[in-house]
């Protein structure tokens, strides 16, 4: 062997080496050593959800639908306002129906069916201890609240329509009928006077501003907040402040 064939085995010899060590030490390095202690930090916890959105009232009531909750504001006047971000009353439960007022039907259609959280929440409140107190009695019928984002709620939407019942304050709750058949009264003569009115001094109780009544009906309350209306002989018309 030349002294040049013999200087080129030497280098590649020695690289080789070389390699064989530096792959050696790279796998050293991946392995943990026995010695250290291992590392026991919890990893971060998630964050807990955000709790759902309640009626300004209070906890709402239960329902056997469940309903969108959100806060809601009552712009202006009944007469002239408009309703934002609103809440939709289920088409029914255990403690009432919907009535339509312009199909002559339950359900009443969905776009009619909105009030603030506040409305939504007593209404459901004030049925469920009626209907504690009087489980005998027929479900009671919820006609018009508001349209979805308020405003006017004239005869362009059916019947007679409402100067009010525009900024998601007003209800008209169907007194109860002496048949218990669950539409509305046709008369004051169909009423169930009595149950009537512990409706009426159900939602007194609430905290209602108003609630007019039927004269023909013969319901009594405080003057300042139970009135008689006419065109009212087959619902009382509740309005909170």
């Amino acid at each position: 062997m030349s002294p040049r064939s013999a200087i080129v085995l030497l280098v590649s010899l020695a690289l080789a080496v070389l390699g064989v060590s530096v792959a050696l030490a790279a796998e050293l390095m991946d392995e943990p050593d026995p010695a250290l202690p291992v590392s026991t930090v919890p990893a971060p916890a998630p964050a807990p959800p955000e709790p759902a959105p309640q009626p300004a009232n209070g906890p709402p009531p239960l329902t056997d639908t469940p309903i969108h909750w959100r806060h809601s504001r009552a712009v202006g006047k009944p007469f002239s306002g408009e309703l934002v971000d609103g809440v939709e009353l289920p088409a029914g439960g255990r403690d009432y129906f919907t009535w339509d007022s312009e199909l002559k039907r339950k359900p009443s259609r969905a776009w009619r069916r909105y009030g603030t959280d506040r409305l939504v929440s007593t209404l459901l409140q004030v049925l469920s201890e009626y209907r504690a107190a009087h489980p005998e009695a027929p479900r009671v019928g919820i006609g018009d609240l508001s349209r979805p984002n308020g405003g006017s709620f004239d005869e362009r939407y059916g019947g007679l329509g409402h100067s009010s019942h525009q900024n998601g304050l007003d209800v008209d709750v169907y007194y109860p009928r002496a048949d218990r058949a669950e539409r509305r009264p046709y008369s004051a003569r169909q009423v169930e006077r009595a149950l009537a009115q512990a409706l009426v001094d159900r939602f007194v109780a609430a905290g209602a501003k108003y609630v007019f009544v039927g004269p023909r009906v013969g319901l009594r309350g405080p003057r300042r907040v139970v009135s008689p209306l006419r065109h009212h002989d087959d619902h009382l018309h509740v309005r909170l402040r």
